[in-house]
């Protein structure tokens, strides 16, 4: 299943001072509006988990740092099932070694 245009759904918010809107904080998944599940399959009620349909999935991604300020973990499996692929590491060896 092919999302282009999934919503966030965080366990925690955080409301921006300047602005007032709300934005996740926490653990995120990726959700699609309409559904009361997450994208990985965790129900939306049963795991606490608060809708943000204004913040796109793109925008809490820790490399875009728009919205990403309290996110402290992204889904793993929300993550692949939106295409990001595995050789996508957030590190580079700088020393290999012989």
């Amino acid at each position: 299943m092919a999302m282009r245009n999934a919503a966030v759904a965080a366990a925690g918010q955080w409301t921006d001072p300047d602005d007032g809107i709300r934005y996740p904080s926490g653990e995120v998944h990726a959700w699609e509006r309409g559904r009361n599940e997450t994208v990985c399959g965790l129900s939306l009620s049963r795991s606490r988990l608060g809708r943000f349909p204004h913040v796109s999935w793109a925008d809490v991604q820790p490399e875009s740092g728009r919205h990403a300020e309290e996110v402290r973990d992204v889904c793993r499996r929300c993550r692949a099932a939106l295409g990001a692929r595995r050789d996508d590491r957030g590190w580079t060896r700088t020393n290999p070694r012989p």
